[in-house]
């Protein structure tokens, strides 16, 4: 028997993956190249620029780490901290607690400002927080995906940076799904992923660096504590006249990158959030006749991903088998709440390609017929 069995259509409404354009997957069909070779540098250059458009940066150290998002979180976190050094996390959800983690695990000092889950971090808690253990680096998410909050940037990055803090931001689920603007937020650190809004399979985790950033990994007085995830060592790969071998780059991959940046940028950006924007509104109005309700208040809400609470005919017929009817019965996907909200939430997701209305009528006529 085959190893690889004939795959099911799928439509991705989850947290992530989203579905990819077929552009993207043809474009991960094409011939290989080797990883130094000059067409590849070349293409490799071009990511990178369009990626500098999709964060809102000017920054030279932008590229796709060859790793998945939270390879990003570990290089973000393990490049601009030395053991002993304290850190300021916001958590306010899954991914702010895996950041508070990986920093522990890196010999950071971690103090860590909560929120209850389904609202954003309060920024005046942050601000006295961080006037009060003067953190080395400060870390929170954009764009919560497992609550589908949105946090306001500005207010807290602007405290970190009056006590000279470096910014590190969380934007797997944003980019390319809401604004993202590192330059003007004052970000020195800044890592997403490809399988979200950028609707690319996953495997690579876009990332940008200031200078002031990598004038910090210049300075360290000990090594990182990745070899494969040292920017020192990433930049002889991605930067310069003269590349030199650090690792091979997943090249299909890459191809895939650039055909989806390609999409995101011939659209506009401003149409593209707008498209999400819409979209979100569609299923809301949708799903509400149907007992949903959203978990988050209006102005903090994510398009891309919306947590959703349960209405109690999902409850009597069991979230977990309704789940499981619309993916074998629809072919649709639909993710669970995590942590404290396992049981009470649903995340639903639109995704780059996803967010479209012929997506949201389709789930909510499979809804209905489940729910019916």
């Amino acid at each position: 028997m085959p190893i690889l069995q004939p795959i099911p259509e799928r439509l991705l409404l989850g947290p992530g993956p989203s579905n990819a354009h077929p552009s993207v997957l043809e474009a991960m069909s094409r011939p290989l190249l080797g990883h130094l070779d000059p067409d590849f540098i070349a293409l490799l250059d071009r990511v990178k620029q369009g990626l500098r458009e999709v964060f809102g940066t000017a920054n030279a150290m932008t590229l796709p780490i060859s790793a998945t998002g939270s390879a990003g979180m570990e290089a973000a976190l393990v490049n601009l901290l030395e053991p002993g050094d304290p850190i300021l996390v916001g958590v306010n959800g899954v991914f702010g607690g895996r950041m508070a983690e990986v920093a522990r695990r890196a010999g950071a000092r971690v103090t860590t400002v909560e929120a209850t889950w389904g609202t954003p971090l309060d920024a005046n808690a942050m601000a006295e927080a961080i006037a009060r253990v003067r953190p080395r680096v400060v870390s929170f998410v954009h764009a919560e995906t497992s609550t589908g909050v949105c946090q306001p940037v500005d207010e807290i990055s602007r405290a970190a940076r009056d006590a000279d803090a470096m910014v590190v931001l969380d934007c797997v689920t944003s980019l390319s799904g809401r604004p993202v603007e590192l330059d003007a937020w004052g970000i020195d650190g800044a890592y997403s992923g490809t399988q979200k809004c950028l609707s690319c399979p996953p495997g690579l985790s876009p990332v940008s660096f200031s200078e002031r950033a990598i004038e910090a990994v210049k300075a360290r007085k000990t090594p990182v504590q990745s070899w494969y995830l040292d920017l020192s060592l990433l930049a002889g790969y991605y930067e310069g006249e003269k590349r030199v071998y650090h690792h091979t780059a997943p090249i299909t991959a890459t191809y895939g990158l650039a055909a989806g940046l390609d999409r995101v940028l011939e659209e506009g950006l401003p149409k593209r959030y707008s498209r999400h924007t819409e979209a979100a509104e569609r299923l809301l109005a949708g799903v509400e006749p149907l007992g949903f309700e959203p978990l988050v208040e209006a102005s903090y809400r994510l398009p891309m991903l919306n947590a959703l609470r349960l209405p109690e005919r999902v409850r009597q017929l069991g979230e977990g088998p309704v789940r499981a009817r619309l993916l074998e019965e629809f072919g649709i996907e639909v993710g669970a709440g995590l942590g404290p909200l396992a049981g009470e939430i649903w995340r639903v997701g639109l995704m780059g390609e996803n967010a479209r209305p012929a997506v949201v009528d389709r789930l909510l006529e499979a809804l209905r017929k489940v729910l019916a």
